[in-house]
């Protein structure tokens, strides 16, 4: 029997990173799933990116990850969201082609040492000794491997609903994942159900583009990732509608055949992302919801109605879209649908996203309650390359919520645990104007080279880009004068005072021209990145000084035996909490929701009389 180091069980966003990373660490690998061919696939919307999203698409990048140069590689219209705002909420973001965009993935992965595709349906995992030591595929065939990586997005347990319509499935026309489904409830791990959904998709050459807002590509050359060169593909605009009164009218005049009104489902859903019936109940004082139709790439008719999801009954559904202006004449080509699926607790992961009670098994995506292809992706590489790693006895790598913002996700999911899909947002980080979408690879690179997931050329990149980071830097510590500043034009006072350049910058109306420095050799967007760091130098130091305050006495560690009935001052619900999340330290606990000073400072007291 062939015994694996890894093996992945999934195709979808997780997945794919997972098996990749898991590779790269030097892991013999395996990625298990129904069907090679939907390796990638888009399930949902053909976009990736987006606010707090985008952030995720870059640090993945910076640990070499897949999904950012697969993005590129598809990229028909490139958009950064939020540019009134601060840099450091800004969210890059693209449509996809969806074909090109899977093709991009499996390409990686072929190239990618260390890796095998399998195509089957694992049944069930194989446990020795308590921990996981294999899988069986629904032949009977056994494979024997080290560690596992769940990544089953929607599959597990996955029923589809469609007004009255119900199917077994994950996705429209592909089988769920049953059996592993029902293995997992009876080993005892924490399993809720959770629901998502997707919007029809609509023949684009009957929309009436010209009657609607268009919202072009941007004009400036950027890229998901730096390690992507060569020209763009030919760019695609989108356009931007609204539902009507008359819209509204036909979905409250058909709740009664919506699952979600029904009973039919009672799973929670996204509330960033909610279905257009759900909209439309919650928000009845509203007279139009935004819809973007995003094409869903070059060779295809297909549009993607953004905003429209839905389960309704697929005659209800194209009477709504002959209510929306511009989509008068469309017709569906795949109604939407919603999805049921399982879910575990997350509480129930480790910050590797190894389940604590069933070693070797990681869980990564929307297993573990969350939404979107970033999140997944995110959490696939970094249990891929803690199963790799633990395998290979090496140090596991553990992102903090200060360093990242996947660090804050998976600090949210273990400690907080999830009432609806979770999503990220720029408003989960408290360290946002450190976490900046530039930056990742400044931030990341050295924790992914200590995990030896870096390849050469993301290295070599890295090693120029530092360089010239090192110019930069010594460019704008030279000092200059006010009156050397106001000779060449710049809005700043006489006050005789000298400064360096990069403290010049913080300035308003301070440009590199009044501080006559030429930088036009290197990279823009590494110039704009320390620009930015001059500017934001003030408040980055004194945040600094909040994560070390906060590291000194939030460190103190919590034994994993610890019990906590035995503390006084403590109610039955915050012990609840602490026993499910099981907090590595004090600070820890301290970000666990319901858990008060009161109560930290109690357990701090009991530890101190432990000792």
């Amino acid at each position: 029997m062939h015994h694996w180091d890894v093996i992945v069980i999934g195709g979808g966003h997780a997945g794919t990173e997972a098996a990749a990373a898991a590779a790269r660490c030097g892991a013999t690998t395996s990625l298990l799933t129904f069907d090679p061919e939907q390796i990638g696939a888009m399930s949902c919307n053909p976009a990736i990116g987006g606010l707090g999203k985008g952030h995720l698409v870059r640090e993945v990048d910076a640990l070499d990850g897949l999904i950012a140069r697969a993005a590129d590689a598809a990229a028909i219209h490139y958009r950064l969201l939020n540019r009134s705002k601060g840099p450091a909420v800004q969210g890059p973001r693209i449509q996809a082609d969806r074909r090109r965009y899977a093709t991009a993935i499996q390409s990686q992965l072929a190239a990618q040492s260390n890796l095998s595709i399998l195509a089957g349906e694992a049944v069930a995992l194989q446990l020795a000794g308590g921990r996981v030591a294999g899988i069986v595929l629904a032949g009977g065939e056994q494979i024997a491997c080290s560690a596992v990586v769940l990544a089953s997005g929607t599959f597990l347990g996955g029923r589809i609903f469609r007004g009255e319509e119900r199917e077994t499935g994950g996705r429209v026309g592909e089988r769920a994942a049953t059996q592993l489904g029902r293995q997992l409830r009876e080993l005892g791990l924490p399993i809720s159900r959770l629901k998502t959904g997707t919007p029809p998709r609509l023949d684009g050459r009957h929309i009436d583009w010209a009657r609607l807002e268009e919202q072009p590509s941007d004009v400036e050359p950027w890229r998901m990732s730096p390690l992507t060169h060569g020209s763009r593909l030919p760019q695609l605009a989108c356009a931007i509608t609204r539902t009507t009164e008359q819209t509204h009218t036909i979905i409250r005049d058909n709740l009664d055949r919506s699952p979600l009104f029904t009973g039919a489902i009672e799973a929670g859903g996204p509330r960033y992302c909610p279905s257009i019936e759900d909209k439309i109940f919650r928000f009845g004082d509203r007279d139009g919801h935004q819809i973007f139709l995003e094409p869903e790439g070059l060779e295809t008719h297909l549009v993607y109605p953004n905003g429209l999801s839905t389960s309704l009954p697929a005659d209800v559904q194209q009477a709504v879209i002959a209510s929306i202006p511009g989509l008068e004449r469309t017709t569906i080509v795949t109604a939407g649908y919603a999805v049921e699926y399982d879910h575990v607790d997350p509480r129930c992961l480790a910050p590797t996203l190894m389940t604590r009670d069933l070693p070797g098994l990681y869980c990564a995506g929307q297993i573990n309650g969350t939404t979107g292809y970033e999140e997944a992706a995110a959490q696939g590489l970094v249990a891929g390359a803690n199963a790799a790693l633990a395998v290979l006895e090496r140090a596991p790598m553990i992102l903090q919520r200060d360093q990242s913002y996947i660090g804050v996700m998976l600090d949210d999911l273990t400690l907080q645990g999830i009432t609806e899909p979770y999503r990220m947002l720029t408003a989960r980080a408290e360290y946002r104007l450190h976490l900046r979408a530039d930056n990742a690879p400044t931030r990341l690179h050295d924790t992914g080279v200590a995990a030896g997931i870096i390849g050469k050329p993301r290295d070599d990149h890295e090693q120029a880009r530092r360089k010239a980071r090192s110019a930069i830097a010594e460019a704008l510590s030279d000092s200059r004068t006010a009156s050397e500043l106001g000779r060449r034009g710049a809005p700043v006072s006489q006050d005789g005072a000298r400064r360096t350049a990069g403290e010049w910058l913080r300035f308003p109306g301070v440009t590199l021209d009044h501080l006559g420095i030429d930088l036009a050799e290197h990279e823009p967007e590494l110039v704009e990145e320390l620009i930015l760091d001059a500017r934001y130098a003030p408040y980055l130091e004194r945040q600094n000084a909040e994560v070390e305050s906060m590291a000194r006495s939030d460190g103190t560690p919590l034994p994993a035996e610890l019990r906590y009935q035995a503390i006084a001052g403590l109610s039955n619900e915050m012990v609840e909490r602490l026993d499910t999340a099981r907090p590595a330290t004090l600070g820890e606990a301290a970000r666990i929701r319901g858990i008060t000073p009161a109560a930290v400072t109690a357990i701090l007291l009991h530890l101190r009389r432990a000792a």
